[in-house]
């Protein structure tokens, strides 16, 4: 089993966004990241929308993380593409497996709840410690003012 190549992706933007602190355009990220540009684009909207990145509009827009890297755990990116991490999907409360009594629901709660522990164990400050490369080439300055919050 294995998370979707959009998690994927999103963790890879997240990482980058860390690592380079100042406004990245879609493109660099896109070609840096090597992950094709409409599908960051989407990503990018995600992640904009969860709170954890900012957009900006304009010749000297970009995007930025929307928090301190040490506030955001590989779990709130993942599961921001991905939604909420379950091991089967009889765990989803609109599932019915019609199985009231099966003793694997409770196997599969604990082992889910131990996957999302530990995802939230790694925040990227630590993922990315002594990794930071700077702004990206022609990145301009941070400025709150200019923020697109759409």
């Amino acid at each position: 089993m294995f998370m979707t190549l959009e998690a994927d992706y999103a963790v890879r933007i997240v990482e980058y966004l860390t690592k380079h602190p100042c406004r990245c355009d879609a493109r660099t990220i896109s070609e840096q990241m090597q992950i094709p540009q409409r599908f960051s684009l989407k990503i990018l909207r995600e992640l904009v929308a969860k709170g954890m990145v900012c957009s900006y509009k304009g010749a000297k827009g970009g995007y930025t993380l929307a928090k301190g890297p040490e506030e955001i755990t590989l779990r709130q990116v993942i599961e921001s593409v991905e939604g909420e991490y379950m091991l089967s999907r009889c765990q989803k409360e609109e599932y019915s497996c019609g199985r009231a009594h099966c003793r694997l629901h409770k196997i599969y709660e604990k082992i889910s709840e131990d996957v999302r522990r530990e995802l939230d164990s790694y925040t990227f400050d630590v993922i990315c410690a002594e990794e930071k490369e700077g702004c990206c080439d022609g990145a301009a300055g941070f400025d709150k003012a200019e923020q697109d919050t759409g």
